[in-house]
């Protein structure tokens, strides 16, 4: 918007003029911050550290290794270069379906045809959003979220959002209790990177049949579970039932957090409900993906011995990630949830409010953002209901940045209790 124009009232649409895009949130405030002063280890070394952005960049040099051993996968621009029905390359449905049965240690089956391909795990969730409900209906999901899902889920299709809270008491996971209490009108999603036991699914299964709602089961965390067999797949729960009321579950997917791609705009629908796939396949004519980047990954998917590898080193890593964060925090007295995956930690600075607030929590973490130069997520972006809790992500910069955001977490720790700084 270069050029200045003199602006009269012009009238938009409703949703052009809406603020249901969310993006007023702390969360995206944190991102303005660091996108006008981002750290650079030779060049700003004062400036904000993201550490807000739930990206994976530890496993890049395996991709890159891949690339520099098969360059031939960039090839046939012709093919590529024509129009691609929008139900995907057969060859990339098949890849994926098979990569979707390896990252769950081979305990669910796919099947290629119905997988729907979209323009990232967005694009998947706003489009069966779409599909599954009517303007002024609600999506159930537990709490604390992806502040995204406010934009993603209601901005464009006039649904809300119901958030189920869930407590420190059980580490913030979804249990039958919980849902139970909340699950009164519509649908419910799997809570962000948190696995969840196999009980507890069964008994949301059951709960979602007898209510005759959907179930949408958000895994696009699966990969990133630092021990694959703690890891249950709703598709493994269908399958134990031989599909029994299985049309009323959808799976997400992508490639954005288990292979850290998420420029590629990699997403899938894996639906049990055939009317759900092909409505599925006729709206994501707006959401494709280009026929180069499906049959890049066509090829890498199906390199078995590649993609074996690539999925135990990521776990090894994003487990000594986590450690490390872990470990740094514990050092200076702060308390930091259990976890066992995903690319983020969750970190309490209950202690340090001044008041037990959302305006006390606010106050700290822009004291965290402005002082200390680290973009977190404070919890009530992600409508946690318990003040003090932070979102800190821990993958998406090189070890020496950690150390860096930990020292400056160490200092400021210092200075609060007086003891000697790092």
């Amino acid at each position: 918007m270069g050029i200045e124009i003199e602006q009269s009232c012009v009238q938009l649409s409703n949703i052009a003029i809406s603020d249901t895009h969310g993006e007023n949130s702390p969360y995206f405030a944190g991102w303005k911050a660091y996108d006008e002063n981002p750290y650079h280890e030779l060049t700003n070394s004062s400036g904000v550290i993201q550490m807000g952005l739930a990206e994976n960049q530890v496993s890049f040099d395996l991709v890159e290794k891949y690339l520099e051993v098969h360059p031939e996968d960039y090839n046939g621009f012709r093919e590529n270069a024509l129009f691609q029905d929008y139900h995907g390359l057969k060859s990339f449905r098949t890849a994926m379906a098979s990569f979707m049965e390896q990252i769950r240690g081979g305990k669910a089956t796919f099947d290629s045809e119905r997988i729907v391909i979209t323009a990232g795990a967005t694009a998947a969730n706003e489009l069966l959003t779409f599909i599954l409900a009517n303007p002024g209906d609600a999506l159930l999901v537990p709490t604390p979220y992806y502040p995204g899902f406010d934009r993603d889920l209601r901005w464009r299709t006039g649904v809300n959002i119901v958030p189920i809270h869930c407590n420190r008491s059980n580490n913030f996971q979804i249990t039958p209790k919980s849902f139970r209490s909340s699950l009164q009108r519509s649908r419910i999603n799997e809570h962000e990177s948190i696995t969840v036991k196999r009980s507890v699914l069964e008994e949301i299964l059951d709960f979602v049949t007898k209510k005759n709602i959907h179930l949408i089961s958000d895994e696009i965390y699966s990969g990133s579970v630092f021990n694959s067999s703690e890891f249950v797949s709703i598709a493994e729960i269908l399958e134990t039932r031989r599909y029994k009321d299985a049309e009323r579950v959808h799976i997400v997917y992508s490639l954005s957090k288990d292979l850290g791609l998420p420029g590629f705009r990699v997403g899938t629908i894996y639906s049990y409900n055939d009317k759900v796939v092909t409505t599925a396949r006729r709206m994501s004519s707006f959401t494709l993906i280009s026929s180069q980047t499906q049959q890049f990954l066509a090829n890498m998917l199906s390199d078995k011995k590649f993609t074996e590898k690539y999925i135990n080193i990521n776990r090894e890593r994003l487990k000594k990630r986590y450690e490390m964060i872990i470990e740094g925090l514990k050092s200076v007295g702060i308390e930091c949830l259990k976890g066992n995956a995903g690319l983020f930690c969750w970190m309490n600075l209950s202690p340090l409010l001044k008041e037990s607030t959302k305006e006390g929590e606010l106050e700290l973490w822009n004291i965290v953002l402005n002082e200390l130069k680290l973009n977190i997520s404070p919890g009530c972006s992600c409508h946690c209901d318990q003040p003090g809790w932070f979102r800190v992500c821990f993958a998406n910069m090189s070890e020496h940045t950690l150390e860096v955001a930990l020292k400056r977490i160490r200092n400021f720790m210092a200075n609060r209790t007086g003891t000697k700084k790092m």
